[in-house]
Order: structure tokens, then sequence, then C-alpha cells
């Protein structure tokens, strides 16, 4: 099992692109948040995945249920809450497809998720926990975040870590840096951007900064440079995949999907990282580096991920 914990929230997607949010018109309801696409991404390409989070009991909260619940994730680990209401986030799409986020959650009903609400009978040695930043600023969530990630240690599985920087969400970058710092040891895979690498390790040369972040229990580093392709790195060697040529609509739960397909692909041929080599890593950043592709040539992020037939239909160019 595949499992994801944080924030599933409403992404509002903006009627057109190139313009600032202030300027946008009118948005398209789109379900979105990071841990939640990537349980998606792990459910439609056919492995087993479920969510861990907390929605409000609200018609917000009631919709993303029933969208992991089409995609085929497991939500009998979501809870529901009165105190806060489901968040949101509006986006505005720049004129290459990139983003720029404005949130409401103040608290949202995510950042209450607590410890307590997390059950060590949940996670087995062959399963893999996959967490993002969002809700480490300090809320319950980030204490539920660190049981999870102990529980899931104590019983041998792995642990994925993408930081997916929101800086609007956080008092200062600085505390964001210093929270991601403190959280990559934790994790066994740490997946990372080319735009947030030199931030978060602060060194302006890729390869010292890449090699800075093996530390902790880090075996496997994935970096990802959007139409550049995609790295993987142990500590032994390295694998690249290039870039693919396809026509960018919305570059909005991209990052999501390709992780959400190389877990996929590390559980279904029960890759342990101590067994990762050249060739397993290779076949992994490739098949997630395509199913990537796939999803910025569509709006959303949920909505966007493909399944493994359409992977299979599609031709891509390099």
């Amino acid at each position: 099992m595949i499992y994801t914990i944080g924030e599933a929230l409403i992404d509002f997607i903006p009627d057109r692109k190139g313009i600032g949010l202030k300027d946008v018109g009118s948005f398209l309801k789109a379900p979105g948040g990071a841990p939640a696409n990537v349980a998606c991404a792990v459910a439609k390409l056919g492995g087993q995945s479920a969510f861990i989070g907390k929605l409000g009991q609200d018609a917000f909260g009631e919709f993303l249920t029933e969208t992991l619940t089409h995609c085929g994730v497991d939500t009998s680990r979501i809870v529901y809450t009165r105190q806060a209401n489901t968040s949101l986030a509006f986006v505005s799409l720049k004129a290459d497809g990139n983003r720029d986020f404005s949130f409401y959650r103040n608290p949202g009903a995510d950042m209450l998720l607590e410890a307590g609400e997390i059950a060590e009978e949940w996670f087995h040695e062959e399963d893999f926990l996959h967490f993002g930043s969002v809700e480490l600023i300090e809320s319950p969530a980030k204490y539920a975040h660190i049981k999870a990630i102990e529980l899931m240690r104590a019983k041998g599985g792995t642990i994925s870590f993408d930081p997916n920087v929101r800086l609007p969400l956080w008092d200062s970058p600085e505390s964001c840096r210093r929270t991601i710092l403190e959280f990559i040891p934790r994790a066994d895979i740490l997946k990372i951007s080319d735009e947030e690498l030199s931030f978060i390790t602060g060194i302006e040369d890729e390869r010292e900064a890449i090699q800075s972040l093996f530390t902790g229990e880090v075996k496997v580093i994935v970096y990802t440079r959007g139409k550049k392709g995609a790295e993987l790195y142990t500590r032994d060697f390295q694998v690249a995949a290039p870039g693919l040529k396809v026509e960018v609509v919305d570059t909005t739960g991209a990052g999501d999907a390709f992780v959400g397909a190389f877990l996929y692909m590390l559980s279904k041929e029960r890759t342990a990282l101590k067994d990762l080599d050249r060739e397993k890593a290779r076949q992994a950043i490739f098949f997630a580096n395509r199913v990537a592709a796939v999803t910025t040539t569509r709006k959303g992020a949920i909505e966007s991920l493909p399944n493994l037939e359409e992977i299979s239909l599609i031709s891509f160019e390099w």
C-alpha cells in the first residue's frame, strides 16, 4: 500500500492563462492537494493507495472524498471536522503554464489532523508513506505527520518526501527552508525540483547541492527539471530521463504525477531501495516522466492524471 498524508483541497483554476490572479474573470473548480494528487496518480495507474487527512464536513470535503474514491483511493483514513472548512487554493496560470497560488486556509480542516488520529496498525514493512511540506507549518497536522513517519519507520516501510515549496503559506522563507531541512533526513526517498534545489540547500552549484541532501535516512534523490527531464541519484550511481516534447497547458500536479508514478513502479516491482539498481531506476524515472508529461497537456491536477492504457497509447518526442 502507498499511503499519502497531508492536504486535499480545492484548486480554482482560471479560465485563461497569462494574466494575474486579480484579473481572472472566472475559475473552474478542481480537486487537488499534492498528497491527494499522488494517491490518485498511483490508483489510476492500477496501484493500491490510501489517503490520510482531514476534511471539512462541508460540500467541498464531500466532493474531494467522492473524487478520491472514484480514482480508486482508499478513503477510510479520512476524518472530518466542523471546526474548519476544507481548504481552497486560487491559481493563476502564467503564459508558460506555470502557476501562482493564493490559499484560503486560516486554518483549513487539513491543518487540524491530530497525531491521535494516526493508527499504528495501518502500516507494514512493504508499505510506502509519502508526504510534503504544506502541512509542516506549526499546526496539529505537523505532529500527525511526525507520528506517521515514526510508525512507518518502526515497521520498516519506505518514506518519501516532496518538499513542494509553497512560500505564501509560511511566516517567512527561512522558516519554510529550516523545516524542510529538519524533515529531509527522515525520508528514504527525496523528490526535489530544479526550482527548489538552491532555495532549500543554499548551494548554487547543482551537483554539490544534490550531494548535500544525502543526509540521515536519504537513499534516493529524484531531481525533476521540468521540460529538461529528470535525474535519479543514489550514493552509488546516477541515471537520467530526457525531457519530452508536449504542448503544455497547465503544470498543476505534474510533480505529483511524477511521484505517484515513481512510487507505483517501485511498489509494482516490489523493489526495496537496497535492491534498486541502475536499470530499475532508469525504468522508474522514464515511466514517471511520461506520466508527468501527459498531465501537463491537460488542465487541473487529479482530472489530468492518465491511466496505464493512455500512457501506452501515446507516442512522445524526445
